[in-house]
C-alpha cells in the first residue's frame, strides 16, 4: 500500500492462515511423533518404569505446574524473542524513494509481513549524503522496530565528513550484508578507448586532459576513480553531478570522457548500444557482465565493490538482533528475492551480524585511506 510522500506500508491480509497454521496444517496431515516420544522411547529402552507410569508423568506434566516449563522450553528453541515484533517495523531508506534501494527495502517488508503477520513500513528520509535518515535511525528506540537500509555510504561519510551526528559503530549493531555490486567504467561507444589499458595509456600522454563523471564528491564511484588515478599514476579531472542521470547525459553529449557509476544504472544505454564498459572494479568478473574485464586486470591489486546491508540500533536485545539477522538471510536466500538481487549485478552475500560487523570495520578503514590520499571532500 503507497502512502503520501514518500511512505511504503507492506499490510498483512485481511484474511488468511494465522501464525500457526503451518504448524497445525503439517500435524493434521502427518501424524508424526510427538514432543515426548523421543523420552518415552529412551524410557522403554532402558527398561525403565512400565508405560502406566510414564502415562501418569506425562499427565502430570500437562496438567501440573511442569506444563509452562516444558510449553516455554520448547517456545525459547524454536524463537529466540517470541513477543517480537509487537508492533508494525520500519525501515529507514535514506535515499531518495523509487530507487534500487528502497525496492529492496519494499520486498523485503512484504516478506517480513507475511513471516510475522505485522505491517512494515519503509520510511524514504533522503539528504546530505545519507545523513538524514542515518541520524534518524540513530534516535530510534532500541528494540528492533527500526531498521536502517545502509551502503557503502555508511563507511565512507566517518572519514569524509570528519563529524557526524552519530557515531555509525557506537549507535548501531549490523544485521546483514544484503549484497556486494562493483561499480563499472563506461565511455560513449564513440569513444576510441576500448579498454582501461588504452584510457590509461592516454592519460600517462595527456595528463590532466581526460575527466571522468561521478554521482558526487565522496561518493563510492568517485573513489573507486581516486584508487584508479593512485594506483595507475595519472592525472584526471573529477567532474562531479548531483546523481547518475545527468552525468549519463553529459557523456552521451561528449562532455566527459568516463563515467564510473553501477551497472545497474548505466545497463539501459549498454543495451540500447550508446555506452560501452571498460571494466568492472572488483577482483573477479561480474556474472552479469562476463565479457568485461576487471580493473585488476590492468592494474594488479585493485578491488572495490559497493555493499548493501541493514542495521538496527544500538542496545536491541541480543536475542531481537539473532532473530531479525536469521529472517532477513532466509529472506535473501529466497529464489525470488536473490534473483531479483542478481539481475542488477550484484552478488548476494546473506552474512551473519558478526561476519558483517568484521565487514563494516573493514571497509571504514579501507574507504578513509583512499580518502585520505585522494583529498576528497563533501559537496
Amino acid at each position: 500500500m503507497r502512502l503520501p510522500g514518500d511512505l511504503h506500508v507492506s499490510a498483512p491480509p485481511e484474511k488468511g492462515p494465522g501464525p500457526f497454521s503451518g504448524v497445525l496444517s503439517a500435524k493434521k496431515a502427518k501424524k508424526g511423533p510427538g514432543p515426548f516420544s523421543g523420552v518415552l522411547s529412551a524410557k522403554k529402552a532402558k527398561k525403565g518404569p512400565g508405560p502406566f507410569f510414564c502415562g501418569a508423568m506425562l499427565l502430570a506434566v500437562l496438567l501440573g505446574t511442569g506444563s509452562a516449563a516444558v510449553s516455554a522450553q520448547v517456545k525459547i528453541a524454536a524463537d529466540p524473542a517470541p513477543g517480537f515484533p509487537s508492533r508494525p517495523i520500519r525501515i529507514i531508506n535514506p535515499f531518495s524513494g523509487g530507487g534500487g534501494l528502497e525496492l529492496t527495502a519494499r520486498q523485503i517488508g512484504q516478506k517480513l509481513t507475511e513471516r510475522w503477520n505485522q505491517p512494515v513500513v519503509v520510511d524514504s528520509r533522503p539528504g546530505a549524503a545519507t545523513i538524514v535518515g542515518t541520524e534518524i535511525a540513530s534516535r530510534a528506540a532500541p528494540d528492533g522496530h527500526t531498521l536502517l537500509m545502509i551502503t557503502t555510504t555508511f563507511a565512507i561519510n566517518p572519514s569524509l565528513y570528519g563529524k557526524l551526528p552519530y557515531d555509525p559503530v557506537r549507535d548501531f549493531v549490523p544485521l546483514i550484508q544484503l549484497t556486494a555490486q562493483p561499480n563499472i567504467v563506461v565511455v560513449n561507444t564513440t569513444s576510441p578507448f576500448q579498454n582501461i589499458k588504452d584510457l590509461l595509456v592516454a592519460a600517462r600522454a595527456r595528463p590532466g586532459e581526460l575527466s571522468y563523471a561521478s554521482p558526487g564528491a565522496g561518493s563510492a564511484p568517485h573513489l573507486s576513480a581516486e584508487l584508479m588515478r593512485s594506483m595507475a599514476k595519472i592525472e584526471l579531472i573529477h567532474v562531479p553531478y548531483k546523481g547518475i542521470p545527468p552525468a549519463v547525459t553529459d557523456l552521451l553529449g561528449g562532455r566527459v570522457t568516463m563515467l564510473f557509476t553501477t551497472a545497474l544504472s548505466a545497463a539501459p544505454q549498454m543495451k540500447a548500444g550508446k555506452l560501452r564498459a571498460l571494466a568492472v572494479t572488483s577482483a573477479r568478473r561480474n556474472a552479469m557482465l562476463p565479457d568485461v574485464p576487471t580493473m585488476a586486470e590492468t592494474l594488479p591489486g585493485y578491488d572495490l565493490t559497493a555493499l548493501q546491508g541493514i542495521v538496527v540500533r544500538a542496545g536491541t536485545p541480543r536475542e531481537i538482533v539473532d532473530k531479525l539477522g536469521r529472517a532477513l538471510r532466509e529472506i535473501v536466500l529466497m529464489p525470488d528475492v536473490r534473483e531479483r538481487l542478481e539481475s542488477e549485478g550484484a552478488e548476494v552475500i546473506a552474512s551473519t551480524p558478526e561476519v558483517f560487523a568484521a565487514q563494516l570495520r573493514r571497509e571504514t578503514q579501507t574507504w578513509a585511506r583512499i580518502v585520505k590520499d585522494s583529498g576528497a571532500k563533501p559537496e
